[in-house]
């Protein structure tokens, strides 16, 4: 299927409905709670619940109130991205200027998401501790300053590399399946897809909740 000459950067056309699809759901759902709960605000409620216990297990009971909005943030935006690419296959449709994908299949959004997590460990850890956070860097021993420094690289990187690659890989076998087999061998793929989808989403919110409370505790 062949569309007009759009210009589109490659792998970004499919990543602007994400974030105001999301946004609007949500506010559609519980613009008017109700005393007895619709489907929606049920829906809500307990994927705040779910937010809440995993940030709470993470960053600590008496620190984690104020990171809920944006672990939440990242599991809803990397879980409706992942799950965009999981039921449409993007890839078949051809443009004559890049392609239209899911936005966590772009590298460029993974790395985002990856600095802004880091960028979030580093003002929780400065924000509690000040500027002794960096003496971190030197404990036990000053020896370890250069593994402690490419420490803090690494994790960015493989956040968002992990997610990328799997994301990646599971929209070539879709798009490869449905260009073979169009009919009946892709939907168990694509329900295997969903899943894995909604696992690197948990696997994202639950790590940057992690070194976010890891950055303000100090256990290494």
């Amino acid at each position: 299927m062949a569309l007009p000459d759009l210009p589109i950067g490659p792998g970004l056309p499919a990543a602007d409905p994400e974030g105001p699809a999301s946004l609007g759901s949500v506010i559609i759902a519980v613009r008017n709670p109700q005393t007895i709960p619709t489907d929606g605000q049920n829906f809500f409620e307990y994927v705040l619940e779910f937010i809440r216990d995993l940030s709470k297990t993470q960053i600590g009971e008496e620190e984690y109130g104020p990171w809920v909005p944006f672990i939440g943030t990242m599991f809803l935006f990397i879980f409706v991205s992942n799950w965009s690419g999981a039921l449409l296959p993007w890839k078949i449709i051809e443009l004559p200027h890049g392609e239209l994908a899911a936005p966590t299949n772009d590298i460029n959004t993974t790395v985002a998401l990856a600095l802004l997590t880091s960028a979030a460990y580093f003002y929780a850890g400065l924000s509690k501790k000040g500027l002794s956070y960096f003496e971190k860097y030197i404990k036990p021993t000053p020896i370890l300053l250069p593994i402690n420094i490419l420490e803090d690289f690494t994790k960015p990187l493989s956040l968002s590399f992990r997610l990328f690659r799997n994301i990646l890989a599971d929209e070539l076998v879709i798009v490869v399946l449905v260009s073979l087999v169009p009919l009946v061998v892709p939907i168990p793929v694509m329900f295997l897809g969903l899943f894995t989808s909604g696992i690197q989403a948990l696997i994202f919110a639950t790590l940057a909740a992690a070194y976010i409370g890891e950055s303000m505790e100090g256990h290494y």
